[in-house]
């Protein structure tokens, strides 16, 4: 239970918590789930994209049963750290009451990136690049996090 209360709080946000928020929730989980407790939410919500579970599986990490969630239903969560993984949650990003620790990273959007594309495995190939995008980010966090809380108040 120790180890439990010494995991940092990490909520990933962006726009409709459909795709790259939910992404990053898993990979911290499966990563990182010994130093992170993750969470994702939205801005809104645009209901779990089917495609990022499908390429996440891919990756051996299993978000089937995460649901799309609004800010407000983990709003009353004690986050150490916020990650706003779009620009616009990074824009409408509310404060946070207590210590939470804002930071901003963007990663693009895949249903976006696969409207472009020319053919089924082509928009897939959108998919599985941001996801491998935000796996890497993600094994940057405790390392991150450490520096971040090094440099003092936000």
């Amino acid at each position: 239970m120790n180890a439990e209360k010494k995991k940092k709080k990490v909520l990933f946000l962006c726009t409709g918590n459909s795709c790259r928020s939910q992404m990053a929730e898993g990979w911290a989980r499966h990563l990182k789930g010994d130093c992170i407790e993750p969470y994702s939410a939205g801005i809104e919500t645009h209901g779990l994209n089917p495609i990022a579970v499908k390429v996440m599986a891919e990756a051996g990490v299993d978000i089937s049963n995460h649901q799309s969630k609004h800010l407000k239903e983990v709003q009353d969560i004690p986050f150490d750290y916020v990650i706003t993984v779009c620009d616009n949650a990074r824009q409408s990003c509310p404060r946070f009451p207590g210590k939470a620790r804002i930071l901003h990273v963007s990663f693009e959007d895949p249903p976006r990136l696969a409207k472009e594309a020319a053919s089924q495995e082509e928009a897939l190939n959108c998919y599985r690049r941001v996801r491998d995008q935000i796996r890497a980010f993600v094994e940057t966090i405790p390392t991150l996090l450490t520096d971040l809380k090094s440099r003092g108040p936000r």
